[in-house]
C-alpha cells in the first residue's frame, strides 16, 4: 500500500491536474473519492484536512498539502520533474499562462460558484451560460497568449509542463459545457499531443470515474 494519497473528485479539474502531474512523475498513489456533489467536502473530518473545503488534498512525504498549483511546485522541485523552465523570463511566462486557467478561469466556473449563479437566477439554464461566458473569452486570451510560446508538440516544449498540465483539464470543461474552441490552433496542437500521452490518458476524468 503507498503512503501517498490523493483526495480526489473525477471532475475537479484541480485534482485533474494533480492526476497528470502524478502520472507524469511515476508517482504511485492511493485515491480517495470525495463526492463534491454529495457534500462530502462539507463534512467536519474533510475540513479537518482542509479548511477550505476544496479538492484537492495530497498526502505526500509525510505532509499535507492542498492548492493544486503549490503542490505541483512542490512535485517540481523535489522530484526534478522539469514542470517549469529554469530560465526565469520564460518560467514566469509559463506561470502567467497557467494562472490565467487555474486563477482567472477555474475560481470562477467552480461548481459552487455556477450553483449560486443558478440559484440567484432561478433559471437552470444559467449554468451553460454562465460557463460559456467565462470560458470562452478565457480560453481565447490563453491562446494569444500561446503565440509567444515556441511551437513545439507541448506548450512546455518537448515534453508536458506546467501549462499543458493546466490546459487540458479546461479544455475538458470547454467540451462539457459546449465552449467551441476549434479556432484556436495553439490549444489544439498541445490538446492533441497531451491526448496521446499516456500520463494523460490515466488521468482523464472517464478513466478515473468511479462506477456507479
Amino acid at each position: 500500500m503507498t503512503d501517498v494519497v490523493l483526495y480526489d473528485y473525477w471532475r475537479s479539474s484541480a485534482s485533474y491536474r494533480l492526476r497528470i502531474a502524478m502520472n507524469l512523475a511515476g508517482i504511485s498513489y492511493q485515491s480517495i473519492s470525495v463526492d463534491l456533489l454529495k457534500g462530502e467536502h462539507k463534512t467536519e473530518a474533510y475540513l479537518n484536512r482542509n479548511p477550505q473545503g476544496l479538492v484537492p488534498v495530497l498526502e505526500i512525504d509525510g505532509h499535507s498539502m492542498t492548492q493544486s498549483l503549490a503542490i505541483l511546485e512542490y512535485l517540481n522541485d523535489t522530484r526534478d520533474m522539469g514542470f517549469i523552465s529554469s530560465d526565469p523570463r520564460s518560467a514566469a511566462q509559463e506561470r502567467s499562462i497557467a494562472h490565467a486557467i487555474a486563477v482567472d478561469i477555474h475560481p470562477v466556473c467552480n461548481v459552487s460558484v455556477a450553483a449560486y449563479a443558478v440559484q440567484q437566477s432561478g433559471r437552470d439554464e444559467t449554468r451553460v451560460e454562465w460557463m460559456q461566458r467565462f470560458i470562452a473569452p478565457g480560453l481565447a486570451a490563453v491562446e494569444t497568449m500561446l503565440n509567444t510560446r515556441p511551437q513545439t508538440a507541448f506548450a512546455h516544449g518537448d515534453a508536458p509542463g506546467l501549462i499543458d498540465i493546466c490546459i487540458m483539464p479546461q479544455l475538458y470543461n470547454a467540451d462539457r459545457w459546449g465552449v467551441d474552441v476549434s479556432a484556436h490552433k495553439n490549444l489544439a496542437r498541445i490538446a492533441e499531443n497531451c491526448a496521446a500521452h499516456p500520463a494523460f490518458q490515466a488521468a482523464h476524468p472517464d478513466a478515473v470515474k468511479p462506477s456507479e
